[in-house]
């Protein structure tokens, strides 16, 4: 899951990016409100994270553009202010918290945890190409008479591959994307995990995990029809 910062302050920006790194998230870090808007149309994340105070653009009106590029995009403000009048309008604004200075970072990591479950747990359980469906949350695989309960790594490589269908995705992509990182040993890692679901959608003719030589792989539906 990917989560997007916007703090003005150095220091504090850096501290929550490493902590929130090491609980698993893939995090990115705008130093006002202004670069943190630019980086949400390029990184596409799941939650974000904003700074009231800031320059350039501060955390009430990041949010509201946010809001009108993706209403349903959860957003926790952090503020060193706790005045009602703040809280109300970030609540309008439809952020899904508010966190007030100083805090622990542990309570920053539950919130994002319950916020990410209940926003994406009912909307985004099912990915579905061809008669193969993936039931993500359960982490169970429905291909042809195939039932498999998969890892959380299968899950998260099968869901990529349905979300870009039919697209060449390369190897560096993917590594990055589900392991966060391109390494030659994750790499072979992933050849083995690529395996193991096109043993599980073979029953399934009309698609295939395909390797393009050179660049990747890509999950094809095949059109059966003469």
């Amino acid at each position: 899951m990917k989560v997007l910062i916007a703090e003005d302050d150095r220091d504090f920006g850096n501290i929550l990016t490493q902590y929130i790194s090491i609980s698993g998230f893939d995090v990115t870090l705008g130093r006002d409100g202004k670069e943190a808007w630019e980086l949400f149309s390029k990184e596409k994340p799941d939650i974000c994270v904003f700074d009231v105070m800031m320059p350039e653009m501060d955390g009430f009106t990041l949010a509201e553009k946010v809001k009108e590029a993706d209403s349903e995009m959860p957003v926790i403000f952090l503020t060193a202010k706790s005045l009602k009048e703040d809280i109300v309008r970030g609540l309008k604004i439809g952020a899904d918290d508010y966190i007030t200075k100083p805090f622990d970072p542990e309570v920053l990591i539950l919130r994002i945890n319950n916020i990410l479950k209940r926003a994406y747990t009912s909307a985004n359980d099912e990915y579905k190409i061809s008669n193969t469906v993936l039931k993500f949350n359960s982490l169970e695989l429905f291909s042809g008479k195939v039932r498999e309960k998969l890892t959380l790594k299968e899950a998260q490589l099968l869901k990529y591959f349905i979300i870009n269908k039919n697209n060449v995705l390369a190897r560096e992509d993917i590594l990055t994307e589900i392991w966060g990182e391109d390494d030659y040993f994750l790499g072979r890692s992933m050849d083995v995990f690529i395996s193991r679901l096109r043993k599980y959608i073979s029953e399934d003719t009309a698609i295939d995990i395909r390797t393009v030589r050179g660049t990747g792989f890509i999950l094809e539906e095949i059109n059966n029809e003469e």
